[in-house]
This record gives C-alpha cells, structure tokens and sequence, in this order.
C-alpha cells in the first residue's frame, strides 16, 4: 500500500503506530514538539491538508445552515443520539470532495463509520459536533475534521458555521482562530481558571464526579459551554480547561492538533495523548496534570 510520505519524500512508518503519554509534571508543548511515533510529515504536506480540510468545513457548515435556525427533525440512532439530514448531507459531502482530491486515503465519520481503512492518511469528521444544540437552533455546533498521518495527529479543523469562526492548526504550523494566530491563556492556578464541561450530570454520575466537584469548588467558576466549543475556548484562551469524560473519535477527531498547536495540552482522563480514548481533557498545559489527579483522586 502507498504511504502518504511516499508522495512526498519516499518515507513510510517503520515502527509501531501508538501515541506517546506526556510525562508528569511536563511543562505543556506545542504539537511541532511532539515526539512522534512515525516519520515527521513535510510542513509542505501538513499545509495541503489543512487549506482543503479548511475550505470543506466551511462548504459543509455553509450547507448546515440551510437547515438551522429553529427545531429540526431528526431521527434517533442505535445508541440513542439524533441525527439529521444536515447531519448525514454535510458528512456526504466532506466524504465526496475527499474521495475526488485523495481516493487512497480512509475516511472515519460519525454518520457512516470508515471507508478505505488501513490507508496511512485518515481523515476523522464529525459532520455536525453538537447535534442536540443545533436542532434548537443554538449556535454554538461545529463542523470538525481531523486527519492523522501513520496514525499521528497532524491536522484540526473546528468550523462554528453560526459565528462565522474556525479554529484550524497543523502540526508545526501553530494554531489560528480566523486566520491569526491564537494561544491558550497564562493562567497558573487553578483558583483562577475557568472549567468546563459538556453534561454536568454526566460526569457527576461517573467515577470522576467527586474530583469534578472538588475543581468546581476550587476553580474561579465552571460552565457548561460544551461540546465542540468548549475546546475551541480552550485553544483561544478564553478559558483554561474543558473536560469530557465521554467522547467519540469523532469529537476529540481535530483537537489533540489544536490544543497543542495553541501551547496546551490533550489527552483522555488517564493521560493518553490520543483522540481515541473514549475521553477528552484540553487545557492550557499548566494546569493539566492538576486536573487529572483531581478528576482520578
């Protein structure tokens, strides 16, 4: 099979395509200092993926927004969650344009699982992040796209169709919010932070609840602008933490690349630096591995 590096320098992967864990206490890093388990894509490649995985959020959040602004129909899927046309025609067409610009890489997304897999390029979309907020009209719903390289990654898009605001970072290319530059905030402490998460009942009804309690108590305040936003927050240093205890790969999919890009931090609940692991913290970096002995004490 072709590697995505043969394209472009003749490299592949020689080794194992597991992420790292940030050690404890580590001071918080960018994505470009990341130690990878595979061969360093060109910035070259990464800025190729990032201006397309750009110009198809916007086209799949301007196609959401024929539908939005008052209640949706929906249907209910499998697990429970609903989903809608705009939810299945934004996917479809990501899906499409990719498959016409890329057909060796694999795609992974929430409405129709993945296709081509295996390839060394994925690209990870979750059509409409916040399906619920949407329906209602709340604007605070994003297109996500993440795409890894030999299973790093590389790539993160978060387009707010609503707000007209898009969050994108590539892998030593920094994070921007609308196109400049944007940086998680200084904070050092955790008396001075904002948290938040997507469903307070959620997480006080999991094993975390009590150290969720304890940094609500201790934090400046805690909100609930969850979902996709509330990571979005994070990056732009409006807030310092957003912590999910449940989460798709779909949803984590863009922002392990922004975080880090942006000077945080990501990574699950029990510290793995990965999109796959069933949860998800973003933070400013300082404050990260103070809030994972909190949430697991």
């Amino acid at each position: 099979m072709r590697s995505c590096f043969d394209e472009v320098d003749g490299r592949r992967d020689p080794g194992s395509r597991h992420g790292h864990v940030f050690g404890k206490g580590a001071p918080p890093r960018r994505a470009s200092d990341r130690v990878l388990t595979s061969p360093v894509p060109s910035s070259d490649q990464v800025r190729e993926l990032l201006d397309f995985a750009t110009v198809l959020a916007h086209e799949a959040g301007a196609l959401t927004l024929r539908n939005f602004g008052g209640l949706v129909d929906h249907d209910a899927k499998s697990d429970g969650s609903p989903v809608t046309i705009a939810d299945r025609e934004a996917e479809e067409l990501i899906r499409r344009r990719v498959e016409q610009r890329f057909p060796e890489h694999s795609i992974l997304g929430e409405e129709y699982g993945e296709s081509n897999a295996g390839a060394p390029v994925r690209w990870i979309l979750d059509p409409i992040d916040a399906t619920r907020s949407f329906m209602r009209g709340v604007p605070l719903y994003g297109v996500l796209i993440g795409i890894e390289i030999e299973a790093e990654s590389v790539v993160g898009v978060a387009h707010f169709p609503p707000l007209q605001e898009t969050i994108a970072a590539g892998l030593g290319l920094g994070c921007t919010r609308n196109g400049d530059p944007c940086e998680v905030s200084p904070v050092e402490a955790i008396e001075r932070a904002v948290i938040c998460t997507t469903d307070v009942e959620r997480i006080l009804a999991r094993p975390e609840g009590n150290g969720w309690r304890r940094l609500q108590q201790r934090c400046l305040f805690s909100r609930t602008w969850g979902d996709c936003y509330g990571h979005a927050l994070v990056a732009t240093g409006r807030i310092e933490a957003q912590v999910d205890p449940v989460a798709a790969s779909w949803d984590a999919g863009p922002f392990l690349t922004i975080a880090t890009e942006a000077g945080g931090r990501f990574t699950t609940l029990e510290g793995d630096v990965t999109v796959h692991g069933g949860s998800m913290v973003s933070s400013n970096g300082l404050l990260h591995d103070e809030i994972l002995r909190e949430l697991a004490g």
